[in-house]
């Protein structure tokens, strides 16, 4: 009897502690050549069973199976047309289909076809191979962490952060796009200097994912100095106020690279200040503007690295393939 209750009452905590606890239902480790590689699909702007949306599922079958990623993270716009649950779960369900373990991110389109961010994560949930998750009591829908142990699984050796960049700015007066709130910058740096403090004071080499850029992102582009690869076919749309999350990111030591979608004819990838800004390959089909062969932005890591080589999948095969931080440093 005893029994049973202390298991009733582990389940019940766990219940009432919220999503975040089940951020990571799957392990995620460097494999067995120490290898861990990342597909980002982003903006896919899918239209529920629309002819122009058959190539955005093309190409997620096509990039998957190419690149056989150990991890696949969306980072945002994912859907663009009611019925919104049911155009998510087709999405989803292409996806899981490969059976990787995968995650969502939301854009500021998501959650525009009468169905709330907090209703449409519940649907990532479906699948068993879905590690999204959502840090209660933080701002926005879909903060959460992402370990990756080494290959022999015993310690963690890289941090994967996905973060909600929200989607219009909520300040009386203040136009355009979503940012970071001050209570995310600070829920990630007392993360990141708890993973620095684990791992003997050095911080673990580490990727973060949204899917609104930084205004570091306008701000390297236009710099003639910043080693930059990849196209840039229009103006960056960041948001207008800058909350100090690049210097969080900076200060703190552990991210490498950011990964964004948001602007559909961009895929650079710029170094400023020792982080690459990079943006997702547009993966949607003709249902937004767009001007670039869809695919994909692939990021792998090495264990024991403080480093990646990335490069854009399409159905054509890979282009700018660059590593970090040889390549994004000037002789």
């Amino acid at each position: 009897m005893k029994q049973k209750f202390s298991l009733l009452f582990s389940l019940l905590l766990v219940a009432s502690m919220g999503v975040s606890v089940f951020a990571q239902k799957t392990q995620l480790k460097f494999n067995g050549n120490k290898k861990f590689k990342v597909v980002q699909f982003t903006d896919l702007h899918v239209k529920y069973q629309d002819p122009n949306s058959a190539i955005a599922f093309e190409r997620i079958d096509q990039v998957i199976k190419d690149e056989k990623p150990d991890m696949i993270i969306l980072t945002g716009d994912i859907i663009y047309s009611k019925p919104a649950v049911e155009n998510l779960r087709s999405v989803l369900k292409a996806v899981a289909s490969h059976d990787i373990p995968f995650s969502i991110l939301f854009g500021n389109h998501d959650d525009e076809f009468e169905v709330s961010r907090e209703e449409l994560i519940k649907i990532s949930d479906e699948f068993p191979n879905s590690l999204t998750a959502d840090e209660p009591n933080l701002s926005g829908v879909g903060n959460y962490i992402l370990k990756v142990k080494g290959s022999s699984g015993s310690k963690d050796e890289a941090v994967l952060y996905c973060l909600d960049s929200h989607a219009y700015s909520t300040i009386e007066g203040v136009k355009g796009y979503g940012f970071f709130n001050f209570d995310q910058i600070n829920w990630y740096l007392k993360q990141s200097a708890e993973f620095t403090k684990n791992n003997n004071g050095t911080p673990l080499p580490a990727l973060a994912f949204f899917h609104i850029p930084l205004p570091e992102y306008a701000q390297a582009a236009s710099d003639e100095a910043a080693q930059l690869y990849g196209i840039r076919r229009e103006k960056s749309c960041p948001p207008q106020l800058n909350t100090g999350m690049f210097t969080a990111m900076k200060q703190s030591g552990d991210v490498m690279g950011t990964f964004v979608g948001h602007d559909h004819n961009n895929d650079y990838a710029v170094n400023w200040h020792g982080i690459i800004l990079a943006y997702g390959r547009y993966s949607g089909g003709d249902t937004v503007y767009n001007d670039l062969p869809n695919g994909a932005r692939v990021i792998e890591l090495t264990e024991g690295e403080r480093g990646f080589r990335t490069w854009i999948r399409t159905a054509a095969g890979v282009t700018q393939e660059t590593t970090f931080p040889k390549d994004y440093i000037k002789k």
